[in-house]
């Protein structure tokens, strides 16, 4: 019998999420990276001397250390030729009336303020460098809860701010950190006192809409002794023929039996460089929950990191991802074991399709003092077609016996007598493959909220429109 031809599709319809405005802007930066440029973003944004500093430090780091050769291919990536800063046509609001017509439309389509009516205590939405929207539950600012965009938190709550930023991810950590640190813009931050339980999540949704640009945004987050939240991020652009940047920055403090979990659906198109840093510090019996999906982007550099300083503290960290053509997507989760009695479970998939490059990098790292330690290590990947590559790289470093590691690694193609079993029972070689992909994310999408696990199936739909049986 005659082997019927695959036809592949280059790259998929991404609806909404390929929505362009009208590039309109209130200030942007000239393109690279100078002193002045610094100097003119930080005076734009009337900052306090002391990060005008620091941005100018970081910027010196910036230019002495390497690009990084040990991931993927940064050689498109030109910075002389990136836009770092762009002040967006609006004035930032808690009213969504007043977004601009075009700004909120662009969110709208995105599902934001359906969202927020349903089932979120706060929304934070930022349109390419600036927060353009944010507003929260008043029953959670009668509790403490402050939830606003970072530019408001150096006015408003300089003290921490000045405490937190970029303790956890120094400007010294790499290349991108430092550049993080040199131009960042926008971004949330959420401070939860001591007890205080916020039962519904708060989102953030991160848009980058102006060509050959970059966003840089900044997420400090703080949850006190003994209480908890759950924050949801949410990022997307549309293609242009030119090069973007994401170089993001999450910092995370998880204080004593407190608890955070945090979710992210990245859906960056297929021109973006992510290279963020993401970096959670778990203190005595905290909890630290990361649910991460990365679907778009050209090239994706992101290890979720959690450091376990405290007895007892725990991490789990569930991810997905989904390379097609002409992506390279090596991301991973990081855990570092630095007390006794303290836990980790890292479970991962990844999928490639028409060529995609999916690989899975890992760190487990033990000091000399955690014993008691436990940690679950599970990552599996699976390929749709000849084409397409899958690695996995995970680094083990245990520094002392004491201790209960498990890791397991599964790479493999798509069963070809799992689908025929299916087409036996009358399903058609396109649902039988869908079938089996979304039964291998089963345990990620359960993780997620609602609208972001219906958005996740969405999105593994519009990638499998690409391969026609």
């Amino acid at each position: 019998m005659e082997k019927r031809k695959k036809t592949y599709i280059e790259d998929v319809e991404r609806g909404v999420y390929d929505i362009k405005n009208e590039f309109k802007y209130r200030y942007k930066s000239e393109k690279g990276l100078t002193e002045e440029i610094i100097r003119e973003i930080s005076r734009e944004k009337d900052e306090p001397k002391w990060m005008m500093d620091f941005r100018l430090k970081s910027l010196e780091i910036y230019n002495s250390k390497p690009v990084p050769e040990w991931g993927a291919d940064l050689s498109g990536l030109d910075i002389e030729n990136i836009i770092t800063y762009i002040r967006p046509d609006a004035d930032m609001g808690s009213r969504w009336e007043d977004v601009p017509e075009d700004i909120k439309k662009t969110f709208e389509s995105l599902g934001i303020p359906e969202a927020e009516r349903k089932s979120l205590a706060g929304v934070g939405a930022q349109y390419d460098s600036e927060v353009v929207y944010h507003n929260i539950k008043e029953d959670l600012v009668k509790q403490g809860v402050i939830y606003t965009d970072m530019e408001t938190a150096i006015n408003e709550y300089e003290d921490i701010v000045k405490e937190y930023f970029m303790k956890l991810v120094p400007p010294n950590d790499h290349k991108f950190a430092a550049l993080h640190g040199a131009v960042w813009s926008g971004g949330s931050f959420v401070y939860v006192p001591e007890g205080v339980e916020v039962d519904i999540p708060l989102q953030s949704y991160f848009r980058l809409n102006a060509p050959g640009a970059g966003q840089f945004e900044h997420t400090l987050i703080i949850v006190e002794k003994g209480a908890s939240v759950h924050f949801i991020e949410g990022c997307s652009a549309p293609k242009y023929s030119v090069n973007n940047l994401h170089a993001g920055c999450v910092e995370l403090f998880v204080k004593e039996d407190a608890k955070l979990r945090y979710s992210t659906i990245e859906n960056w198109s297929r021109n973006m460089y992510n290279l963020n840093t993401k970096r959670a510090a778990v203190d005595k019996n905290g909890v630290i929950e990361w649910v991460s999906g990365s679907f778009g982007s050209k090239v994706s550099m992101l290890y979720p990191m959690s450091i376990l300083r405290g007895e007892g503290a725990r991490a789990e960290f569930t991810g997905i991802t989904f390379a097609s053509t002409g992506q390279h997507l090596d991301t991973g989760s990081k855990v570092v074991h630095a007390a006794p009695y303290t836990t980790s479970t890292i479970n991962s998939k990844s999928i490639s399709k028409n060529g995609g490059y999916a690989f899975y990098r890992g760190l487990l790292k033990v000091a000399p003092n955690a014993h008691h330690c436990k940690s679950t290590v599970s990552c599996e990947s699976l390929m749709l077609d000849n084409d397409s590559k899958s690695d996995t790289v995970p680094i083990i470093e245990l520094m002392n016996d004491n201790i209960d590691i498990g890791h397991e690694a599964k790479i493999g193609r798509i069963s070809d007598e799992a689908i025929f079993y299916l087409m036996s029972r009358g399903i058609d070689e396109e649902e039988a493959k869908a079938m089996i992909v979304r039964g291998f994310v089963e345990p990620i999408t359960k993780e997620l909220p609602l609208e972001y696990a219906v958005e996740l199936n969405n999105l593994i739909n519009l990638e499998l429109e690409g391969t026609i049986g």
